[in-house]
């Protein structure tokens, strides 16, 4: 487990009208602040990633289909440096992944239909000054593979 990275699971309530998944709330000890809430899309066969951010904490969960999270760990000062984590994410596994600053992270959709992220960032998008860094998706400082074997 990459140090900060913090999953927690969540629970969906299904009833004949259909469901609620309660993903982040005020009140509990995860909750850090609000910069924003967004949504993303990722089409089958495409990989978003590599990007880490210097101040900002994400929260991520996969809302609709399902996804491979990815993420690595290279803070100088951490004790995970080099470290790698594999996620899949959907309503088979409803999970909320918190995201520190500094750790690299992207996500592809799995299972042929688009996958859904909902994010809750503790920053807003600052469009004169992102605070947004990039990474080759094919990296050769990353060990992780997107690609699943066997399929």
């Amino acid at each position: 487990m990459i140090d900060g990275v913090v999953i927690k699971p969540l629970k969906v309530h299904a009833d004949d009208r259909g469901y609620l998944m309660e993903i982040l709330r005020d009140d509990e000890e995860l909750f850090e602040g609000f910069g924003q809430v967004y949504v993303t899309t990722c089409y089958p066969g495409v990989v978003k990633a590599w990007h880490a951010h210097t101040r900002q904490t994400d929260h991520l969960a996969c809302v609709s289909g399902t996804m491979k999270v990815g993420l690595f760990d290279d803070r100088p000062e951490s004790p995970t440096r080099g470290e790698v984590m594999s996620l899949v994410l959907g309503l088979v596994r409803p999970a909320l992944v918190r995201v520190p600053p500094g750790i690299w992270h992207g996500f592809t959709a799995v299972g042929g239909e688009t996958a859904m992220l909902l994010n809750v960032p503790t920053e807003h998008y600052d469009y004169q000054q992102p605070d947004e860094l990039r990474r080759d998706l094919f990296d050769p400082e990353i060990p992780f593979e997107w690609i699943t074997k066997g399929g």
